[in-house]
């Protein structure tokens, strides 16, 4: 008889790994989880697992007492983090996704681990379909310019594969992904469209005072009301979420040709730099 080696107590530091655990049909191995990861997969967040800090605040002694048998984290880390995430003595799988490339691999390793490569694989074919059928829909449109943020202060933009969506839903992503910049700079490039995701902000940034702090109310973005907030996990969670997220940002591009979608707000035109109106 064959044995099963696969591990059956997963404990997840990083929401990606909750979520496609879920996706791939093994999220019951999940025993332990961050509160970031009920943010993304509800059905862990309903007190049937033990909540644990983060890849950037682990605890050995958290991790120990879960006993689990493969622990998944993100990467980079704090140095004693990683320090912590080790002390436990459990197997340790570390994700650190650039691309979406990236995140495809990520699912395959991680279905591979559960012993779900098929779904794994179907996942992928769907995501991959996903983003290819949105690229072709906006291929003959206007490609307007557009500054995504993942953070505020300092100003950080979004993470490559976010670059990628945008690309995907036919925008044209403004500077350099991931790299710290100035509200000048980006006043100087004067995008079309304005997406601020910031992580663990959820949907509540505020646009009209970033707007008004940075000085950005004669940016193109402001002046035709083109300002958005994206929900944090639809954008910053390197898994199937992302698909929300192009959802969003396909939406925030091409009203014309993208229906509107839940988990984004937009900034009105008038006045221009305080009114908004949000979508669930």
């Amino acid at each position: 008889m064959a044995v099963d080696h696969t591990p059956r107590r997963i404990a997840c530091l990083q929401p990606s790994a909750t979520v496609i655990l879920d996706a791939v049909g093994e999220l019951k191995r999940v025993v332990a989880c961050t509160r970031y990861c009920a943010d993304v997969v509800p059905g862990v967040g309903n007190g049937s697992r033990t909540i644990l800090a983060d890849s950037w605040t682990a605890d050995s002694a958290q991790i120990t007492a879960v006993q689990p048998d493969l622990v998944i984290a993100a990467v980079p880390f704090q140095e004693k983090a990683l320090a912590e995430i080790l002390k436990s003595g459990a197997r340790f799988l570390g994700l650190a996704p650039k691309t979406l490339s990236d995140i495809y691999t990520d699912i395959s390793t991680i279905a591979g681990c559960v012993g779900a490569s098929a779904a794994g694989d179907i996942l992928i074919h769907t995501m991959q379909n996903r983003v290819e059928h949105f690229r072709q829909r906006a291929a003959d449109r206007s490609r307007p310019r557009v500054f995504c943020e993942e953070w505020g202060n300092p100003i950080m933009a979004s993470q490559p594969w976010v670059a990628e969506l945008v690309e995907a839903a036919g925008g044209e992503f403004l500077g350099a992904p991931s790299r710290r910049c100035t509200g000048d700079e980006i006043a100087s490039l004067d995008p079309d469209i304005v997406i601020a995701a910031w992580c663990g902000a959820g949907d509540r940034v505020p646009l009209g005072k970033i707007i008004a702090d940075r000085g950005w109310e004669n940016t193109s973005a402001n002046r035709s009301g083109r300002v958005f907030c994206i929900r944090d996990e639809y954008l910053n969670t390197p898994a199937p979420t992302l698909l929300l997220g192009l959802d969003a940002v396909a939406y925030a591009i091409h009203p014309e040709v993208f229906a509107p979608r839940n988990g984004i707000r937009q900034i009105t035109a008038d006045p221009p730099s305080t009114a908004e109106k949000t979508r669930p």
